[in-house]
């Protein structure tokens, strides 16, 4: 969950990024059209793109200085939703194979495809340092699929591979949109970098967040236990509850699962939402070097 309490001035400005990114996928091609309807469908917002708009305006803010590296970010997004059907080192860990929406012909066909629309709209961006730092988010993005945490015990260790972990496949992309936003509005380099570490803390805050929903939810609670993925609350399950089980519930497809959920709902849930309050905050406090103005009230009151 992502609330951002944009003013009309910046949703105004969303929505022209909002038919940019239409205009660049209104192709007659149909992979395109047969991906559009779920891969181009935004989130209640284009949260990414809202934070290139936001790091921009605190410097010298225009829209068309900015407009392209906000359309390039959500593009950029949706290709890497589409190859994430393609790499799924839990299920492949397993055995399975991993089949998507399309199939994994199409699906690659689709990102690389969106990917290169990406490309082209950093191209136009008027500052070269928005292809730097949006290059190296893919390839952070790219290399966290292909490791994902190995284990849940012990927990500093699985800790610390979980913040690597998410700190490239959850975060990368939104630290390089607050990146991306601060160079079309000509900030300095130490603001520059300290909206970088704002968008990396919030990055993680989400994922963590979306973890603890994922735990919480009444019909499908756990989606991503079935999935092999090793999530924050599952770690401090682990160190706290039956670690050994877990464990065993995590590399076995539905082992367990109703009684592996029961475990991190008593034991993982609250050290993992103190964890995702001290990045939130964390992220907050990166903020405090710069400008007060609309657009560092609107990050500062960001909730997850």
């Amino acid at each position: 969950m992502f609330k951002l309490p944009l003013p009309a001035t910046i949703m105004a400005d969303l929505q022209a990024v909002d038919r940019i990114v239409r205009e660049r996928t209104a192709s007659r091609s149909g992979v395109i059209g047969v991906a559009e309807p779920t891969i181009l469908r935004p989130d209640t917002m284009r949260p990414r793109a809202a934070l290139v708009l936001l790091a921009a305006h605190f410097g010298e803010y225009a829209l068309e200085r900015t407009i392209h590296a906000a359309a390039a970010v959500e593009l950029i997004h949706a290709a890497t939703r589409t190859h994430n059907d393609l790499i799924d080192a839990a299920e492949r860990r397993r055995g399975q194979t991993r089949q998507g929406d399309w199939g994994h012909g199409l699906s690659l066909m689709v990102g690389d495809y969106l990917f290169a629309l990406a490309a082209g709209e950093m191209a136009l961006s008027p500052d070269p340092r928005v292809i730097s730092y949006y290059s190296q988010a893919v390839m952070r993005i790219c290399e966290s699929e292909l490791s994902p945490v190995p284990t849940l015990r012990p927990r500093e260790a699985a800790h610390a591979a979980y913040i690597a972990h998410t700190g490239s496949s959850a975060a990368a992309l939104y630290a390089a949109a607050c990146q991306a936003g601060a160079a079309c509005g000509g900030l300095a380099a130490e603001h520059v970098a300290a909206l970088y570490q704002y968008g990396h803390e919030l990055g993680l805050a989400l994922q963590i967040s979306t973890e603890l929903h994922d735990f919480a939810d009444h019909t499908e609670a756990g989606s991503s236990l079935r999935r092999g993925i090793a999530s924050l609350p599952l770690i401090f399950a682990a160190e706290h509850g039956a670690g050994e089980r877990l464990e065993a519930a995590l590399n076995t497809p539905d082992s367990d699962h109703a009684w592996a959920v029961a475990e991190v709902r008593q034991y993982g849930l609250a050290p993992a939402h103190a964890v995702m309050q001290a990045h939130l905050g964390a992220a907050r406090a990166a903020l405090v070097g710069l400008p007060e103005n609309p657009a560092r009230a609107v990050l500062e009151a960001v909730e997850v």
